[in-house]
């Protein structure tokens, strides 16, 4: 059997920072990644617990000019559409975020949820099969922190249309289905406090108000 690390007080602390300091990332310097880093990250990503050992994660690296253009357009067009969705000063809030780095991130990733793996036989998803979707999830925050540890942001676009860009990307599985569109980079700066609070659209609640004894 391997001897298990011990995880002393001061690295316990650390980790702690890195959980403060990771940050959904909205503005990006262009410097490109050094070469081999993205797949170091998404190598530790596939670290994450998975359902039945199921490892359903896709990771689609996007690359091409043309794909990252009309992703960037079907995200403008939805954007624009969510802002219907507000009135008043929250609409003016709402048009001055940034929510996206499509325009500056030199690393774009697509991950997709491969729904009809048969990786794991079905372990534990009978009664809860979004528990697949879950695991991706949680490669996404191991990957997310890992790419921090480094001095690396993540930058999550939902605003962007599921299907458009499956069709976009020319993914064919039927069954895969997309989780998270990731804009990848250097931030152009950094926070340990998050964006939208500082910005105030949302602050963080109170611990009390999101745990339930009974």
């Amino acid at each position: 059997m391997p001897t298990p690390p011990v995880f002393d007080s001061d690295f316990q602390k650390q980790l702690d920072e890195l959980f403060k300091w990771r940050r959904d990332v909205r503005h990006f310097k262009t410097d490109p990644l050094p070469d081999g880093l993205l797949e170091e990250f998404l190598e530790t990503a596939t670290l994450a617990p998975s359902v039945g050992n199921s490892q359903p994660w896709r990771f689609v690296i996007v690359e091409d000019q043309a794909c990252k253009k009309a992703i960037r357009d079907n995200f403008e067009a939805c954007n624009k559409e969510a802002m219907q969705d507000y009135d008043g000063e929250k609409a003016q809030t709402y048009a001055s975020l940034k929510l996206s780095g499509l325009d500056r991130a030199p690393a774009q990733v697509a991950v997709f949820c491969d729904s009809a793996t048969d990786v794991g036989q079905g372990l534990g998803q009978k009664t809860m099969p979004e528990t697949l979707k879950y695991s991706v999830v949680s490669s996404i925050q191991t990957l997310w922190l890992s790419a921090r540890a480094q001095g690396v942001g993540i930058g999550w676009v939902s605003i962007i249309e599921p299907e458009a860009i499956k069709d976009i990307l020319d993914i064919k599985e039927e069954s895969w289905d997309l989780v998270a569109y990731l804009c990848i980079g250097y931030p152009e700066e950094e926070h340990d406090v998050p964006e939208l609070v500082r910005f105030g659209w949302q602050d963080r609640l109170p611990l009390s108000q999101t745990v339930l004894k009974r």
